[in-house]
């Protein structure tokens, strides 16, 4: 789905009781970690926490339905062991037409120190449908605050990047010319995978994206790898239950540490087979090798051979020109706060 993101002209105004912020707090479980031995949840895991809370934060301000269209700048800074309190901070930072911009930070504390501190920060965006799964209205967030006034130009200043990046991944075309490492998973979606609409949680989709990049990363590497970075995360159409699934996750490029991976997320009927399946998710994403002590690794070197695999290496660096070129400017403080549970 793709969604309006120049100013809002319509004049619905916000109701006195419609807050433009929501706070999670709980902690988190074993359940909530993907590999033995890992130092953490996974980032797949926090992803769904993200979009869990932005979504009761869209709905709250909308009073509609809302569906995720787009998750990007996420900043994966730290590990969230299991047992730690866990508080997902959803903040509206600008409402288009029918769009609602959130930042999302979550924070982790030992229960037994009370200190949080900052372990992942990012934006989804957010658009109000009706029954017929058309966009409407939302009403105007006006910021007041400094702060307020920051993270909105912020937001602001992200959205012709934004636009920048999805025509460039749109550009290009990913077929069997290749011999990059890649790792495709299929399933059936269940009906624990829905939300409240019917259709498959945005949260759920974020954690398949992850954790089948995790298995081509670690696949490729030989050791443990973890998200450090997704530059966007692009939705453009619901997951059904019982629809057919494929998660296919391409490496396309690797640096001195970092290897980016391009992920695809199909769907369809599975009476159709793979020839009915559609584009639903489209993610680029960062992953980085660490030893059993949690230090960065050098990275396995992947060397493009075909003329598909060399394009798409140009286009990862492309990626990362843009975002030099549009200087997009913090949504979040560079020194996150540690407060105290209270």
């Amino acid at each position: 789905m793709t969604t309006n993101d120049t100013t809002s002209t319509h004049d619905t105004q916000p109701s006195k009781q419609r807050n433009n912020s929501v706070t999670l707090r709980f902690l988190a479980a074993p359940n909530d970690i993907l590999l033995a031995g890992a130092m953490g949840v996974h980032g797949g895991r926090v992803l769904e926490w993200i979009d869990k809370s932005a979504y009761a934060c869209a709905v709250g301000w909308s009073g509609a339905y809302c569906v995720t269209a787009y998750v990007g700048h996420i900043h994966f800074t730290r590990p969230i062991p299991s047992g730690h309190l866990v508080e997902v901070r959803s903040t509206i930072a600008y409402t288009g037409r029918s769009s609602m911009h959130i930042i999302n930070e979550v924070f982790s504390a030992d229960p037994r120190d009370g200190s949080f501190s900052r372990a992942c920060d990012c934006l989804v965006i957010f658009v109000a449908v009706d029954n017929n799964g058309k966009s409407i209205p939302v009403p105007t967030w006006e910021p007041t605050t400094d702060e307020e006034k920051r993270v909105h130009d912020a937001s602001l200043s992200r959205v012709d990047l934004r636009k920048a990046i999805e025509n460039e991944m749109l550009k290009q075309s990913y077929t069997e010319d290749s011999t990059a490492p890649e790792l495709v998973t299929r399933f059936m979606a269940k009906p624990q995978d829905v939300n409240w609409g019917g259709k498959v949680h945005g949260g759920t989709a974020m954690a398949w994206i992850d954790e089948a990049a995790t298995a081509c990363t670690m696949e490729f590497a030989g050791h443990r790898t973890v998200a450090v970075y997704a530059g966007g995360i692009r939705f453009y159409r619901p997951i059904q239950i019982g629809d057919l699934v494929e998660v296919n996750a391409r490496i396309i490029r690797t640096d001195t540490r970092s290897m980016q991976v391009s992920v695809h997320v199909y769907a369809g009927n599975p009476r159709e087979g793979r020839s009915g399946m559609k584009l639903a998710i489209h993610a680029s994403t960062t992953y980085m090798g660490i030893d059993t002590d949690g230090n960065p690794l050098a990275a396995r070197q992947f060397i493009p051979t075909t003329e598909e695999d060399k394009r798409l290496a140009e286009h990862a660096e492309t990626l990362r020109h843009l975002r030099e070129e549009f200087h997009p400017r913090p949504l979040v403080s560079e020194n996150p706060v540690t407060k105290r549970i209270h």
